[in-house]
This record gives C-alpha cells, structure tokens and sequence, in this order.
C-alpha cells in the first residue's frame, strides 16, 4: 500500500499514520526524518541538504524530491509506504508523479485529514497537557503562536496540493475531527 496523507497541522495524521504502520508493516516517511538521515549517512544527496541547512536555507524542492525517490526505492518499502509531509507543495506531487511513473509504481490512495480549523488550536494545547501529563517532551512548536504559523504556511503551500489531487479524481476525505478510532476505520474502509 502506497499512501499520502494530507491534512494541517493538528489533524491526526501523525497518529494515523501510526496505527496505518502498525497494521500494515510498512513505514512512514517524513521528510524531515528523511533529510536527517541522509544528512547522517553522508549520502550525496544528504550532503547537498547538509550544505544548505548549514547555511540556514531551505531544503530545495529538487533535494527533498530526491530524497524520496532514493528512500522509496529502500527494501522496507516494497510492501508499501505512507507520505506524512510530502508533498508539501504542487510542484513536489507532480515531481513524485513523475517519479512514480519512472518506477513503475502507483499510489494507492490520497487521503486528506479534512478538519474545523477553529477547533484545531484546542486540540494542539490538548496534546501539548497529555503529553506533559505522561512525562513526555512537548514539541517546540505545540504553541498557539508556532501553530498559527504553520496554519498560515499549511494554507498557502499545502493546501493546493489537495485541489491538485482533487482535480486528478484520485482524493480521498475523511472527517478529521472524529475520534481516533472512527478515523482509522474511515481509513481501513478507503484502504480496504
């Protein structure tokens, strides 16, 4: 199973994508994860990010594109692998388009995480106390002022991807805002 999940911050697509790896035994790839360890191993690719992390620039489309392309290639996603963060842009789903016709291989679904904004800033301070109360860190940017930002960014960047796929006929929606639970069966229910 081929999988990107799409959705703003806050939207549970995190936690999806954990019960989704879980069940199906295939990874998750987040692109920042990915960068890191790229950058770690010294891969040529990795060095290119390096170089422009260290100079405090953004990670350019064409790196984080290939960054994907060399890790979908890797053996634990034969079976299958599911996008969380990518693409982040219209430009990174038609470069992954690309690179997928190039491999021979096809997404199974585009799923978007479809929530009330308005209610998504309760819900990071929510995650933000649970994890304090289980003894956990809580992410820098759990914070009404980082979110808002990256609502912001969300919404100008990401959030065309959706009409990009919408257009294509091949999004997916789910209620976002549902229990746990009643998103993962949503999901199975998509993905079955």
């Amino acid at each position: 199973m081929r999988l990107i999940l799409l959705g703003p911050p806050g939207a549970g697509k995190g936690t999806q994508a954990t019960r989704l790896t879980q069940k199906h035994s295939i990874p998750q790839l987040s692109t920042g994860d990915m960068l890191r360890a790229a950058v770690k191993a010294g891969t040529p690719i990795g060095l290119k990010a390096k170089a422009v992390m260290d100079a405090g620039g953004l990670v350019s489309d064409e790196i984080v594109v290939g960054i994907i392309a060399d890790r979908i290639q890797e053996a634990d996603c034969k079976p299958g692998f599911i996008l969380d963060g990518f693409p982040r842009t219209v430009a990174q789903a038609e470069a992954l388009d690309k690179i997928l016709a190039q491999m021979n291989m096809q997404l199974d679904a585009i799923v978007e995480l479809k929530v009330d904004e308005s209610a998504l800033l309760a819900r990071i301070e929510n995650r933000a106390k649970e994890t304090i109360a289980a003894g956990g860190t809580v992410r820098a940017d759990d914070n009404p002022e980082s979110f808002k930002i990256r609502l912001d960014a969300y919404r100008q960047q990401t959030a065309p991807v959706s009409a990009y796929y919408a257009s294509k006929g091949t999004l997916r929606s789910v209620d976002g805002m549902a229990p746990i639970d009643e998103v993962s069966k949503a999901l199975d229910k998509i993905l079955g």
